[in-house]
């Protein structure tokens, strides 16, 4: 149960961060509806791996789509599903679609058993929407998500740098707090 929640609150902390009260003529009770049922879309696309970040800010009527997927048809069905939700006028996706490159798919191969192998981050390796997000572009790797401690934060980092053929690390995971 616990896991569960902690990856359902992966996406839901990216929204409480860049997602406004509300703006112009919506409600707060709208914008937070709006906010939960995008929430609940993204989570539910099929094809989403460890390997891609979503996030989105809500303003007003209007849902921008952020991140990184490796699949372009992530970020197409990503803006079908927001599209359909009641209260939802625009989508303005600005996913990036990561570029097709043998190197950084061996890397990501490579960063998955580094982090997701390591004894102690073990426990973040249950269900399908994984925490600690690997994102590759052109050999440079950025971590999502959140973690339990700052201790996982700092080892999955450590994990990351430890790949050989890696450019450069940026560890953007966040500390849940109790």
């Amino acid at each position: 149960m616990r896991r569960r929640l902690l990856c359902f609150i992966t996406l839901a902390v990216v929204v409480s961060i860049i997602a406004p009260a509300g703006v112009g003529q919506v409600s707060d009770r709208t914008t937070a509806r709006i906010q939960k049922e995008v929430l609940h879309e993204l989570t539910m696309l099929p094809f989403l791996t460890v390997f891609d970040n979503l996030a989105f800010k809500v303003e007003g009527d209007k849902v921008v789509l952020l991140g990184q997927v490796v699949n372009p048809v992530n970020k197409i069905d990503a803006e079908k599903a927001i599209k359909g939700i009641e209260g939802v006028e625009q989508v303005d996706n600005r996913i990036e679609v990561l570029p097709v490159s043998p190197m950084d798919d061996r890397l990501r191969r490579a960063l998955l058993r580094a982090i997701y192998g390591f004894a102690p981050l073990q426990k973040y390796d249950m269900g399908v929407i994984k925490p600690i997000r690997i994102i590759v572009k052109n050999g440079h790797v950025t971590l999502e998500g959140i973690v339990d401690s700052q201790t996982d934060k700092d080892s999955a980092g450590l994990r990351a740098n430890s790949v050989p053929g890696i450019f450069s690390v940026t560890n953007n995971l966040r500390v849940a707090k109790s």
